[in-house]
């Protein structure tokens, strides 16, 4: 099937108000999401590789045939690595802006397929509508998304040092955000792996948000439609589930938004699902 078909498709399929959101992983080795309408489904970064996206697909049900379409937010491999499977063998159309889409074109020279935005604009792919915003990291032009679809919003911001006022504004008042939350201070510092020269590129204003600066933006953010907070990126070696946690948790405490329901991702394994219906 065409591209125009599936959105001719989609668009006769958009009476139920209704958005699933399913992190395949999330990590410094691998990102992947997928988004879920009743007309059809996208995938946020394509971090992992085509056959483990595959697997991954394939424990919720779901074939990379039934993907319309792939947004990278940057060109970084753990966000990449299995964009030449989804492009050569399978042509799914894959938007991103166009340093993006330069620096990754000797990945896959003979694709087509590229669907190239311009950072801030909006992607309208008929059955969501994509907000697109800069953030703060080492990349060419690195992205955050909020994506609107069935009356829902969800929010990707990841990878990013600090939060911008524009990255804040921009999933202020979404349903369902995926947050970063890399890593804990002490626990990076401590690492006898890693040189200190990557140990600043990673607390660096263009590198990634630790456990409390992952608070501090949960508190700026917040509003009373946030229901699900996932915590996403988290080194393997330098955090743990329960340090961010609790960073974030009592956040939520103080600020009086307990009944935020916080996630877990994982590197190995798909994320709980959410289900946003009306």
């Amino acid at each position: 099937m065409t591209a125009s078909r599936k959105y001719a498709t989609i668009k006769t399929q958009m009476s139920s108000h209704f958005l699933k959101v399913s992190i395949l992983a999330s990590g410094s080795s691998g990102n992947c999401t997928l988004l879920e309408t009743p007309g059809a489904s996208v995938l946020i970064d394509a971090g992992l590789s085509g056959k483990r996206i595959v697997e991954r697909l394939g424990l919720l049900g779901k074939r990379l045939e039934d993907v319309s379409a792939v947004l990278l937010t940057h060109e970084h491999s753990d966000h990449v690595s299995g964009l030449p499977v989804l492009a050569n063998r399978y042509q799914i159309p894959v938007y991103a802006n166009k340093l993006t889409s330069e620096y990754l074109h000797p990945l896959v020279p003979k694709y087509k397929g590229w669907r190239i935005f311009e950072t801030g604009s909006v992607i309208d792919l008929g059955f969501m509508q994509v907000e697109t915003f800069s953030i703060p990291h080492d990349a060419y032009d690195p992205v955050g998304f909020v994506v609107h679809a069935g009356g829902f919003a969800a929010g990707f911001l990841t990878d990013l040092g600090y939060a911008t006022r524009l990255a804040v504004e921009r999933v202020k008042h979404t349903d369902v955000l995926l947050l970063e939350a890399n890593y804990d201070l002490n626990l990076l510092r401590n690492d006898p792996r890693r040189p200190w020269a990557v140990k600043q590129r990673i607390m660096a204003r263009h590198g990634h948000l630790s456990n409390e600066a992952a608070a501090g933006v949960v508190e700026q953010v917040i509003s009373a439609r946030l229901k699900h907070l996932f915590l996403g990126h988290l080194s393997e070696d330098c955090n743990t589930h329960e340090l961010a946690e609790a960073a974030v948790s009592g956040c939520l405490s103080r600020i009086g938004a307990s009944e935020v329901a916080l996630h877990r991702t994982y590197q190995n394994r798909p994320a709980e699902a959410i289900s946003l219906e009306k």
